[in-house]
């Protein structure tokens, strides 16, 4: 696995490159963000670790055009920084980050936070091509989604291309925040003009088919103020 680590307290990128590598991962340093986003694309890294307050463009920034524009691999993002208030936490989050990790840290629970995102294979842009939690899973190959019951059988789900396509982006990043924008790109593409409010109806016809009771959702949950996340166990 290899790991792009982007932080501009070189003491601080030092002891991350040196927990990490202890670990077996393969790792590579940047200072800044501009660099670090040129450093992505030539890298493909499998995860990134990477600092909010940064020179020139800063955490946030990278993070938001990694999402923008995935390249073979759609990376982890893990989110390092000093802010540890809830919005800065949702803020971070809504940017496209698959965790946050508040300064001071220690090294042992660094590794832990970046082994458990890691562990989740199933990503939009990785080599599975099924995305699965402990309710539902989606094969992107055979288009197909189902609702696991309680006796591990799967329920095939009818769903149209949108619908499919909104599960499938819930379920590849399980407890991301994300916003309005970041599902058009997902779902329309960047060239889509027009009512972003279109999002809340489409998550509002997969709730009538998913959730046990639409109102009071269990998995789709509302952001307010930010968008929406799919909240469900992980794969045992």
């Amino acid at each position: 696995m290899e790991i792009l680590i982007v932080e501009d307290d070189r003491e601080i990128a030092q002891l991350i490159q040196l927990a990490l590598s202890k670990e077996g991962f393969t790792c590579r340093v940047c200072h800044d963000g501009l660099n670090a986003l040129s450093v992505y694309q030539e890298m493909q890294p499998d995860l990134i670790v990477l600092d909010w307050m940064l020179p020139g463009v800063d955490g946030l920034e990278v993070c938001a055009r990694v999402r923008q524009k995935p390249g073979q691999k759609d990376p982890f993002i893990l989110m390092l920084t000093a802010k540890g208030e809830e919005l800065d936490r949702i803020i971070g989050l809504s940017t496209g980050a698959d965790d946050y990790l508040v300064k001071p840290f220690s090294p042992r629970e660094l590794v832990a936070r970046v082994r458990a995102l890691l562990r989740r294979s199933l990503r939009q842009g990785g080599q599975s091509q099924v995305y699965q939690t402990s309710s539902f899973s989606v094969d992107l190959d055979q288009h197909s989604a189902a609702r696991h019951q309680p006796d591990g059988q799967p329920e095939p789900l009818d769903l149209t291309t949108l619908e499919f396509d909104l599960l499938a982006t819930f379920l590849s990043h399980p407890g991301r925040v994300w916003n309005r924008s970041q599902l058009i790109d997902r779902l329309w593409g960047s060239d889509f003009f027009g009512d972003d409010r279109v999002v809340d109806t489409h998550v509002a016809r997969l709730r009538k088919k998913i959730e046990p009771d639409p109102g009071n959702p269990t998995f789709i949950k509302t952001v307010v103020g930010v968008g929406y996340k799919f909240e469900d166990a992980p794969t045992p």
